[in-house]
């Protein structure tokens, strides 16, 4: 009876975890719009920390959508730094992006946009920083990291397949593939909770 006691008493205080529970880690999450991808994230994206999309070809930023949509509502940047292609407006508009608030950055190496991208997270002027970085070490992830909790924004890093292995500082890794019904998505890594978390979300790349 007594240790029956001793784990309620834990369990009122949040100190223990059950399974099928998301954890009480007292991180804040941003909706991301779609249902699947909020229930194996625990809530969508972290606010203040970075994602991680791993894919072969620079897969997600239709499941981004939903929430720059709403975060482009606010009168804070959404900064895209070095993507592989020119933003689209009209596709954008189209989706509810208020392209006004898009800041594009286009830096003469990859070592300059990794310092961009860590300025703009840790400055408080963007709700999202959206950076396609061809190399990255785990010492600049942990300053990535650190920089989005310091300026309070969704910091977005689009990586090729490969990278899985390696260690990251990021509070969500997600693995995209193309499936024919949209997105096939994996859980790399979860903040507070488990990786293997997949769904296909109804989404294009």
């Amino acid at each position: 009876m007594a240790a029956e006691a001793s784990l309620d008493h834990l369990l009122r205080r949040g100190l223990l975890w059950k399974g099928g529970e998301t954890p009480a880690n007292g991180s804040r999450m941003l909706s991301s719009g779609f249902g699947e991808l909020d229930r194996i994230t625990g809530g969508g994206w972290p606010a203040g920390a970075l994602v991680e999309l791993v894919s072969a070809s620079s897969l997600g930023l239709s499941l981004l959508a939903p929430v720059l949509a709403r975060l482009s509502t606010e009168p804070r940047w959404l900064a895209w730094v070095d993507p592989p292609w020119h933003p689209h407006a009209p596709a954008l508009a189209a989706r509810g992006i208020e392209v006004a608030r898009l800041l594009r950055v286009k830096s003469r190496d990859g070592k300059e946009g990794l310092w961009a991208a860590e300025q703009l997270l840790r400055s408080g002027n963007c709700s999202a920083v959206l950076l396609w970085p061809a190399r990255i070490g785990s010492a600049r992830l942990r300053r990535l990291q650190l920089a989005a909790g310091q300026g309070d924004c969704l910091g977005v890093l689009f990586r090729p397949l490969g990278v899985e292995r390696e260690n990251s500082m990021a509070a969500l890794r997600l693995r995209l593939e193309g499936d024919g019904a949209g997105l096939r998505v994996k859980v790399l890594k979860r903040r507070g909770g488990w990786s293997g978390g997949e769904a296909v979300v109804p989404c294009s790349g």
